[in-house]
């Protein structure tokens, strides 16, 4: 039985690989960090699950970090952890930078010191946000990087250290260059999540608008779910490499919200409203991704199309809705 680690395993993404991997037969470790309530929903479902062990700890640890690797020795690790929310990397930097950065960076030297470099694979979660104004359309694994925020700095550094561990120790490190995912587990203040939960309260008339930004960025939308096979398959491989994963195509925000308020019969303008507080101080305009090497190595691609994404989303966020909405009348 393989042995896999999930750092960010309670998260949209660490979720899904959890159940990839279980499914395949591995035996799932997953760091979380401890907290006054719970924060396991996203995995509750499988909990029970023999296979799934949770261990405390913080990508903050290096300490933790090295005694988890001496007892656990896992085959596969997952650095899927993060502060994760680009808008928010603006306010907290510093944190960002430790986490997301550094925190690949104690990963790594956890793997040299507990003498895993010949035995661990290592797969890096990096992002489309590295590419920050974009230097060619569309962006491939071999397009210049720009950074346009806290956030994308510190992926960039874990990026390049995950290459710079590869070449120097012969580590077989493989980083997956991410556009947009989503999904149901989407965190709810992420735009898309956002927009989705708003637009079903609002059909329900629990909401009454939506508050915005930047409408008219564009991005590389896909599914979640399909794309940490992407990140499996990527270990699965002879030599560590580098992969762009996305759907060659872009989609706006105001789409996003046509497509969302469309798909509940409502008129989308009439509900969403602009907030400046939810712009960036530098904003990243375009992304859009060109999975090529994904396909003709992994043989990976997107199957679920941007309507369809829109469309799972509806569906789950008005189960949601109308549970809110029936404990709303009970109370009443």
């Amino acid at each position: 039985m393989k042995k896999a680690l999930v750092t960010g395993i309670t998260g949209q993404d660490g979720s899904y690989l959890a159940e990839l991997l279980l499914e395949k037969g591995y035996e799932v470790h997953g760091i979380i960090r401890r907290a006054s309530t719970f924060n396991t929903d996203r995995i509750d479902h499988i909990y029970s699950d023999p296979n799934l062990k949770l261990h405390y700890g913080d990508l903050a640890d290096s300490t933790a970090l090295v005694k988890l690797l001496y007892n656990l020795k896992p085959d596969e690790i997952y650095n899927l952890g993060a502060q994760s929310h680009v808008r928010v990397s603006f306010d907290i930097p510093e944190y960002t930078g430790d986490v997301v950065g550094l925190g690949a960076a104690r990963i790594l030297e956890a793997i040299r010191e507990t003498g895993l470099v010949d035995k661990v694979r290592y797969y890096q979660a990096s992002s489309s946000e590295m590419y920050g104004k974009v230097q060619a359309v569309p962006q491939t694994e071999s397009t210049p990087f720009y950074p346009r925020s806290p956030y994308a700095c510190a992926k960039l550094y874990a990026h390049w250290l995950t290459i710079n561990f590869r070449e120097s120790y012969n580590m077989h490190a493989s980083s997956g260059i991410l556009f947009n995912h989503e999904s149901p587990r989407r965190g709810e203040t992420f735009v898309t999540r956002k927009i989705t939960r708003a637009a079903t309260r609002i059909k329900l008339g629990l909401q009454d608008a939506l508050y915005l930004g930047n409408l008219d960025a564009k991005r590389d939308w896909g599914y979640a779910k399909e794309y940490v096979e992407a990140m499996y398959l990527m270990l699965q491989q002879d030599e560590p490499d580098d992969y762009v994963i996305a759907t060659n195509e872009t989609h706006t925000v105001k789409e996003f919200c046509q497509e969302t308020f469309a798909a509940l019969d409502l008129d989308w303008q009439k509900y969403v409203k602009y907030d400046a507080r939810y712009e960036r101080p530098a904003e990243v305009d375009l992304l859009i991704g060109d999975p090529e090497k994904a396909k003709k190595k992994l043989n990976w691609e997107p199957k679920t199309s941007f309507k369809s994404l829109c469309k799972i989303m509806v569906d789950e966020d008005m189960k949601l809705a109308k549970k809110e909405q029936a404990l709303l009348n009970a109370s009443i």
